[in-house]
């Protein structure tokens, strides 16, 4: 599931984590934009930072490796 720390530029300590399975992340025109991929209303911004208040953001969420998956247990 795609997971995001904002880390603030002036309140050290008080970082954000924002996580959701359809979450994309975009920097534009002086904003840090966290959009949902919803099919009824693609694109829909669910958090708006201005740019000038986050020092970083950086994805912190584990990427599955399909070949460290078990496979489920057959049914007898």
């Amino acid at each position: 599931m795609p997971a995001y720390l904002v880390v603030h530029a002036e309140r050290r300590g008080d970082d954000t984590v924002i996580e959701d399975p359809d979450l994309t992340v975009e920097f534009t025109d002086g904003w840090v934009l966290f959009k949902d991929r919803d099919i009824i209303k693609p694109n829909r911004v669910v958090l708006a930072i201005p740019a000038v208040q986050v020092l970083r953001v950086e994805r912190v969420d584990e990427e599955q490796d399909p070949g460290d998956q078990e496979p489920a247990p057959q049914k007898e």
